[in-house]
């Protein structure tokens, strides 16, 4: 008899683990390129990206192919897109601006079934053929909030009071921007921001996550960061910007 799939990502961060995800994917056939290089996690982009209904579908069937735990960022903390967007397959859920206690209450009960939450009780195409989804789901379904503004790390003491977030994630351009450093997430004030906020969310026994990079990944991780996402867009612009200079240094 089948049985839930287990949230590979969560299980990890359940031993205290590092885990790695890809951002910026908006394509099953990406997903597909990218499932053999042994990423945890793909972050499908539904706040700022292009994927409709039908290719989430696809996109969360290509994570399954390759073990990899699918996560949405939906576009919204509104109810019913959560619920949706977990019934079309997704293992993972990212609740954008997240300001509030109320608000990350409202994120993780828009996830959960009873009685943790309030989550529509329909299954969707993770539930087929596992007799006991509802008594289950939860354990295995991530919620992840996103503190991308000032006014969330003022609250956040409160936030993390909140049970059922797996990961609470430090989001610095958006943090950066309503601090009034609009695209210089490198300020000192926003980097004195950030680590604030991750040794905060690590001092009170909860998940931290972050953005990282080649250059600052080893650092983040000594800061306590356990959820780490990164884009592959960088890699694929640095490779393109060294070989068009080599076309055009060399001699002819």
């Amino acid at each position: 008899m089948p049985q839930i799939r287990t949230n590979i990502a969560k299980e990890k961060l359940r031993k205290n683990q590092v885990v790695t995800t890809i951002s910026g994917v908006q394509d099953a056939d990406v997903i597909d390129f990218l499932g053999p290089m042994g990423f945890d996690a793909a972050w499908i982009e539904g706040e700022h990206g292009a994927v409709d209904w039908d290719e989430l579908g696809d996109m969360t069937r290509s994570c399954d192919l390759w073990g990899m735990t699918s996560i949405t960022r939906v576009s919204a903390n509104e109810p019913w897109l959560i619920t949706r967007t977990l019934d079309r397959g997704s293992m993972g859920i990212v609740v954008p601006h997240v300001n509030t206690r109320e608000a990350a209450e409202q994120a993780m009960q828009s996830s959960k079934y009873a009685p943790l939450g309030y989550r529509g009780m329909f299954g969707g195409r993770q539930s087929f053929g596992v007799p006991d989804y509802f008594h289950t789901a939860n354990d295995q379904t991530m919620v992840i909030v996103l503190l991308e503004e000032a006014e969330a790390l003022k609250n956040l003491d409160e936030i993390l009071k909140v049970d059922g977030i797996d990961v609470f994630f430090v989001a610095p351009s958006d943090l950066a921007q309503t601090m009034g450093h609009i695209g210089d997430t490198g300020h000192p004030d926003v980097q004195a921001a950030i680590d604030g906020a991750l040794s905060r969310i690590v001092a009170a026994g909860r998940t931290a996550g972050t953005l990282v990079n080649d250059d600052n990944i080893e650092s983040y991780i000594g800061k306590g960061a356990r959820f780490l996402m990164t884009s592959w867009n960088a890699w694929v612009t640095r490779g393109a910007a060294g070989f068009l200079k080599k076309a055009s240094d060399a001699k002819v």
